[in-house]
């Protein structure tokens, strides 16, 4: 029996076969970015050095996160990182993984929040990814960013210290609105909730299930809309006048979530709901602005 391959080629070969065997999805950018995080290179890089030797140890810690890989556990979790609006965040057991369609959400609302706006609240923040994507492209705003797992707080409170934006975002322990100080109102309520249904969670990957927390996943049974629910009974104290809601949804939940808006459009004095499908076409985003109060005739 032949020596195990040892150049950085024929181990990437061989890694990516085994994976396609075990029917992983993508399984040579499965391999590459395995063996690239084990290195320490890009997937230039490693095209560059396919002669390379490579050490046992090297093999074997490949070996270890190719075994896990063929289980499905995420490639985010295996590396620690995720990439976000050009933002490396550390993610890992514990926390969402932030998601393109999220990045979507950020560009909606810096599309639509006026420059001057100072103070936003993010709902449920998981890595800390909205609130570090919006402090990064507005200097001037101020994010208090919610978040009532321990894990993911843990996650998202690096992630804030190795941006070095601890005096903008500023990282609350609580449910929904529960640990925001009375009398407190933002330019911009954002948050990307749970929205599946466990009782039908359509177009959930199984890995996802497996892998990913479900307090962030999923909703009450049968209760999609509860989330929404939750953060639109505040909008009509805490959302400043020409304020800015925005929420991510999803399959089965969309029309929950702008029904919970209606629910307050009223009192709260919200426009027009807008309802923003994805760049898959999907409909995606729940969007409302408060208008400033009318002055009465006199």
């Amino acid at each position: 029996m032949g020596d195990p391959p040892s150049t950085l080629k024929a181990v990437l070969d061989a890694a990516a076969s085994w994976l396609e065997q075990k029917g992983v999805e993508a399984p040579r950018r499965s391999a590459e970015w395995l063996l690239g995080h084990v290195l320490g290179l890009d997937r230039l890089q490693l095209y560059l050095q396919h002669d390379r030797p490579l050490e046992e140890s090297e093999r074997a810690a490949l070996r270890a996160l190719i075994a896990r890989r063929a289980h499905g556990e995420p490639i985010a979790y295996l590396c620690g990182t995720q990439d976000f609006c050009g933002h490396e965040l550390e993610v890992g057991p514990g926390v969402l993984i932030p998601r393109p369609e999220t990045e979507e959400l950020v560009e909606l609302v810096l599309a639509r929040l006026p420059e001057t706006a100072s103070s936003a609240i993010d709902l449920g923040t998981g890595s800390g990814a909205i609130p570090i994507a919006l402090c990064h492209a507005r200097p001037g705003l101020h994010v208090t960013a919610v978040e009532v797992d321990e894990k993911a707080r843990a996650i998202a409170e690096r992630n804030i210290a190795r941006f070095e934006l601890g005096g903008r975002i500023r990282l609350l322990a609580g449910s929904w609105w529960e640990p925001v100080r009375e009398g407190e109102t933002f330019d911009l309520v954002v948050s990307n909730p749970p929205y599946v249904d466990p009782d039908n969670p359509s177009g959930l990957e199984a890995a996802v299930r497996r892998f990913e927390p479900d307090v962030a996943l999923f909703t009450p049974p049968s209760d999609p809309g509860a989330p929404y629910r939750e953060i639109a009974t505040q909008l009509v104290t805490r959302l400043r006048t020409g304020g800015l809601c925005a929420l991510e949804t999803g399959v089965g939940s969309v029309e929950a979530s702008a029904e919970a808006l209606r629910a307050v459009s009223a009192e709260a004095g919200l426009g027009e709901l807008e309802i923003v499908k994805d760049l898959s076409g999907h409909d995606r985003f729940v969007v409302a602005r408060r208008k400033a109060v009318e002055s009465a005739s006199s």
